[in-house]
């Protein structure tokens, strides 16, 4: 009990003071989550949108290998993404290895499956009267894909909840791409183990109540986007 303690009254010292390398860290770990969740949002939304409304060969392998990512390891994907970006792998002439901008690509390929996962699933749930009636008012593609998508609003807001708190989470794909660097690629997960592994409970566990702080407040505020204006 005195370690949790002691880790509570850490993580209160460390908000109140401002100290400059939680700070970095914290405000890293919000920008490459946060875009890496912007990026599976286009990716997601479109393929979700196509998987949930059309039937075509091979959907349903299409579909399978959705599910099978929306479960995928992160250290799975940390590891696929180094070897592709490794100096000698496919893409290693772009230098990005162990720096932010490998650290969003890992993270966008793991949230990307649950936002399609959760964008067709939401679409086939719609009533195919709906879709009727839409159609039906003489809308363009366009128009009747945007309504059928604000139809579903509740439910993609959902799936960028789920897709941000994977990522934002994520530990093994992070540490593998972005090496743990300090003042570049340190963030809250990666930051926290570290600690752990140098005997420093008290700092990890005030890292570990400032990450879940930071998620906290993130799923509210999109919390209170998705039922802003439910029932109308």
């Amino acid at each position: 009990m005195d370690m949790i303690w002691q880790g509570i009254l850490a993580a209160i010292h460390l908000l109140i003071t401002g100290d400059p390398e939680v700070l970095t860290i914290t405000l890293l770990t919000l920008k490459v989550s946060g875009i890496a969740t912007l990026i599976s949002l286009v990716i997601g939304i479109p393929l979700g949108t196509v998987l949930g409304l059309k039937t075509f060969p091979g959907r349903q392998i299409i579909m399978s290998f959705v599910n099978t990512g929306m479960g995928l390891p992160p250290v799975v994907v940390g590891l696929w993404v180094s070897i592709f970006l490794w100096r000698s792998g496919p893409f290693g002439f772009l230098n990005i290895m162990y720096t932010p901008t490998a650290m969003v690509i890992a993270q966008a390929i793991i949230a990307s499956p649950l936002v399609v996962g959760l964008t067709s699933a939401a679409l086939q749930q719609t009533d195919s009267k709906l879709r009727l009636q839409i159609k039906a008012l003489g809308t363009t593609r366009f128009q009747y894909l945007w309504l059928l998508l604000k139809e579903v609003r509740f439910s993609i807001l959902a799936a960028i909840i789920a897709g941000f708190g994977a990522v934002v989470s994520e530990v093994g794909a992070s540490m593998a791409v972005g090496g743990n660097v300090k003042d570049l690629t340190r963030v809250l997960t990666t930051a926290t183990v570290l600690e752990v592994s140098k005997g420093n409970f008290d700092i990890a566990i005030a890292l570990s109540i400032i990450l879940c702080l930071l998620a906290y407040l993130t799923t509210v505020f999109l919390t209170i986007l998705q039922q802003k204006n439910q029932g109308v």
